[in-house]
């Protein structure tokens, strides 16, 4: 289902969006096979550098859980590097002490930034457009290992990863059918590994920072278990079964194959379109908004005229099809409905950079484009330029 952002088709595409060359990756990365790829180092070092780091854990308000440490394969305890403090008289609890983190990681233990896409702008802008292009939900950690240490032992994760090293480099030992691998990432290389690849990783001479980008997935199994979940919820299944079947099967036997027969033409009637259109609605809606900017937005509308420059806020979804007569425009954390008639305006809105409301004078009159435009600023879908 077309987003209305320069339609991404496959992850293949998606990491363009994080290497500025996607073709290399081409039947290797949803192959499920291990894959290193090299690029312009600033392209990923741009996304979280050691400063950033050090300016969140020393200089930031940062709260457990956002942060995690291990140690030769042990997580510490969140009592080992969080104080108290207080804000107009109200407690805060698990605030990181940023000396404790500091000698913890000069004793060797590696500092887990988790969720970053939740506060630090450059990752959450990429994990945004990756999960628009992948249609599966993404997550950003980073971990910042000190020289000669390993914060976890061989493992695996239950999700895709990709890795980039942004400080320093990193030895890895991964896993596949061939054997151990052992990959070396720096500044400029990129890593993708298959759910379930066995993996650890050593610093040598330098201290490491690497960002995971995991992509959890999202199945056939969850959709069609949502499906039949909701059928069952029909009250024709609320039946008890049968007494006595556990010493005459025959008496369940019938009822059974008449209940899975007429749960099978349930299936067969659901319009896989439908049910397309309610999974991307589904993913949407669960999508943290993209607001950045947003309060100067609101101050600038009411001067909002024929002249203004709009453009499409960076990041945002908008996806737009007909139901029950009506309009709806999916806009990540809501929807909103209106009239048939916006059709064209709405999808020519969502498919150029930039315009001006006089721009959409082939559909609508001053006042109603003025309207409109407004609220697709208010919306969080548009942006005032300049």
């Amino acid at each position: 289902m077309p987003t209305g952002r320069t339609p991404e088709p496959d992850v293949l595409d998606a990491l363009a969006l994080l290497s500025g060359d996607a073709q290399s990756f081409v039947a290797k990365v949803w192959a499920r096979h291990i894959h290193v790829h090299h690029t312009d180092p600033d392209r990923l070092t741009s996304l979280l550098s050691l400063g950033d780091v050090d300016l969140l854990l020393t200089s930031t308000a940062l709260r457990a859980p956002a942060l995690r440490i291990a140690k030769d394969g042990t997580v510490l305890p969140t009592s080992r590097f969080i104080r108290s403090a207080s804000l107009a008289g109200q407690p805060l609890t698990g605030l990181v002490d940023g000396r404790k983190v500091l000698d913890l990681f000069d004793d060797g233990a590696t500092v887990v930034l988790q969720g970053l896409h939740r506060y630090w702008p450059p990752l959450s802008d990429l994990v945004r457009d990756l999960e628009l292009a992948l249609g599966h939900p993404c997550q950003a950690n980073a971990y910042l290992t000190p020289p000669g240490s390993q914060g976890f032992a061989l493992h695996s994760d239950t999700h895709d990863v990709f890795v980039f090293q942004t400080h320093g480099s990193k030895q890895w030992e991964v896993h596949d059918d061939s054997g151990a691998r052992d990959i070396l990432l720096e500044p400029g290389v990129s890593m993708y590994l298959p759910t379930g690849t066995p993996h650890a990783a050593r610093t040598q001479d330098t201290a490491s920072l690497h960002v995971t980008i995991g992509i959890n997935q999202l199945t056939w199994r969850d959709l069609l278990g949502r499906v039949t979940t909701q059928l069952l919820t029909d009250e024709r299944y609320d039946g008890r079964l049968p007494a006595g079947y556990l010493d005459d099967p025959s008496r369940m036997v019938d009822e059974l194959g008449a209940h899975l027969h007429s749960l099978a033409e349930q299936v067969m009637e659901q319009d896989p379109e439908t049910l397309t259109d309610q999974q991307a609605a589904r993913f949407l809606s669960s999508r943290n908004p993209v607001l950045r900017g947003g309060l100067e937005d609101r101050l600038a509308m009411t001067a909002l005229d024929d002249s203004t420059v709009l453009e499409r806020r960076a990041g945002t979804a908008c996806v737009v099809s007909e139901h029950d007569g009506r309009l709806r425009v999916l806009l990540g954390d809501r929807e909103l409905r209106i009239p048939l008639y916006l059709a064209a305006p709405i999808r020519w809105i969502r498919d150029s950079a930039t315009f001006r409301p006089a721009d959409l004078a082939d559909w609508l009159d001053p006042e109603s484009r003025l309207v409109l435009s407004r609220r697709l600023v208010r919306e969080g879908l548009l942006r005032v330029v300049g």
